[in-house]
Formats: C-alpha cells, structure tokens, sequence
C-alpha cells in the first residue's frame, strides 16, 4: 500500500503564516508598485492645470478604484469556499488588505486633491473611512483570537459557561445553613444577571453593578469578620464567591473579544455599502454633467 506524501516543509510554513506575511508580503509589493507607478505618473505629468477627476488620468485612476472596490467587496463571498493555491483564501485576504491600502493614492490622486461639499467628495470620505474601519480590523483579526486562545485556555465558553452554573449550584447549597441575612447575600450574586450592562459594558469589562462582587464585598464586611469570629459556612461562601468572580472576569474578557470583531462588521460592511451607493451616484453625476 503506498505511503501518503508527507507535507514539505515550505507547505508547513504556509500553513501558519499569516495573511499580513503571505507569500513574502507578495501583495504588499504589487500595492506599492501600483502606487509608486501612479504617482510618478502624476508627478510628471506636464499638463497645466494639474490632473484632477474630469481628466484622462483622473477617469484612468478613477475607473481603477471602482473596480478595485468593487473587488474587494468580493471578500464576504469568497470566504464561503476555501481552496488552496495562488488564489487561497489567505491569498485573496492579503490581496484585500494591501490593495485596499493602495486605494488611498489611487482615490487621492482621482480627486486632483479638489474636495467640496458634494457626493464626489462624500464618496472619498466614505472611502477613508472604510479603509480606516478596514485598518481597525486588521489589528483586531492579527490579535484577537490569540487573546482568545489565551484568556480560554483548553476550554470552549460552553465549558466555560457550565463551570460558572455549576458554582452557582454549589452557592446555593453553600447557603441553605446560613442565616437569613448571610443568605441575603448569596442571592445579591445568584439573583444578578451576570452580563447585563449593555453594549458599553460589555466592550469596556466594567459591571459597577456586579452582584457576585457586591456579594464578596458584603462578605468580607460582615459584621462576624469584622468581630473576628470564626464561620465555615460563611468562609465556604466566600471561596466560592472568589472562584465565581474569577470565572466571570474570564467569561466577560472572552465576550469582550468577540465583540470587538463583531461590531467592527456591523461597521464596516455597510460602510462599504453605503461607499458603494455614494459611488453609483458619483459615476452618474458625472456622466450626466459630462
């Protein structure tokens, strides 16, 4: 029975590298080339007035942007089939995240740097602005699921999740010998919703309005603590207290993480439609006013 060819070592390294380094930074490259080529142009260029939107090179630079956005908007659906080779998903993300980068001289240079408050100069804006949102997201995908990896450990945030009911349990059985006071406590951490807050709290880690840390504050404060009497119960409580604490501060950094990536979407995908409308009526507006 033949041997199944073992992987080389250049297809190893492939493998895990990243969609920044990609085949030597091979679209990195071909954005500063195409960059470098299209400003030379237009710094020699000897025609007076200098070259701006309605003149040969800016339609040329103009016509190169559109179809570079729109291509770069392809992303979203080539990410549903994965493929190997020249044009691998991690090819095709390389190519979106430089060439876009390379939008910035081409649809600097289209504009002849004339802006105005109309929808051509709105079309640049939401341009910029996407490429900027398309920066943020960069960093974001180069760092978050290491963090993710990392604050997670060898568990998945199901597992993560039942650890956190399974304290919960051992809360409540931690509480039905303690006094009615004392066990007030308890249900200050039990009764909490331990991810309300909203958005903002969500994205910041903050809950000023944390049961289980009120509830561990409220322990240590105890009128028996402070007299320095001796409570197992109470102790076991305030172990278990702790350990929930520690499990939610995990939990809220690993939904925190995700937001980021999450929202970064909700922002930039339609950023990058409302681009592709200001665009439509840009081209029409000058085909009309031509």
């Amino acid at each position: 029975m033949a041997s199944k060819a073992r992987p080389t070592g250049r297809v190893r390294q492939s493998d895990h590298e990243s969609f920044l380094r990609h085949q030597g930074f091979r679209w990195l490259k071909i954005a500063l080339a195409i960059s470098f080529v299209a400003l030379l142009i237009y710094a020699f260029n000897d025609v007076q007035p200098r070259p701006n939107g309605g003149s040969v090179y800016g339609y040329t630079m103009g016509t190169i942007g559109v179809l570079l956005i729109l291509w770069l908007t392809m992303l979203g659906i080539r990410k549903r089939a994965i493929t190997p080779g020249r044009w691998s998903l991690k090819s095709w993300t390389s190519a979106h995240v430089y060439l876009g980068l390379s939008l910035i001289v081409i649809g600097t240079l289209h504009t002849g740097f004339q802006f105005g408050w109309n929808v051509h100069t709105l079309a640049y804006v939401l341009m910029m602005l996407v490429i900027g949102s398309g920066i943020f997201g960069v960093v974001a995908y180069a760092n978050v699921p290491q963090a993710l990896s990392a604050n997670r450990g060898e568990t998945t945030q199901l597992q993560m999740l039942d650890n956190l009911r399974m304290i919960d349990r051992q809360l409540h059985d931690a509480a039905q010998p303690l006094p009615h006071d004392q066990a007030d406590i308890v249900r200050m951490s039990l009764n909490d919703d331990p991810f309300g807050g909203g958005l903002i709290a969500r994205l910041t880690g903050r809950y000023p309005k944390c049961g289980t840390r009120r509830a561990l504050q409220a322990v240590r404060e105890h009128p028996s603590r402070q007299a320095g009497y001796g409570n197992d119960s109470l102790d076991l409580v305030e172990v278990l207290l702790e350990r929930k604490r520690s499990a939610l501060q995990r939990i809220r950094k690993h939904l925190r993480l995700k937001s980021i990536l999450e929202i970064w979407l909700q922002i930039h995908v339609p950023l990058t439609f409302a681009l592709i409308a200001a665009l439509i009526v840009h081209i029409v507006a000058v085909f009309y006013y031509w």
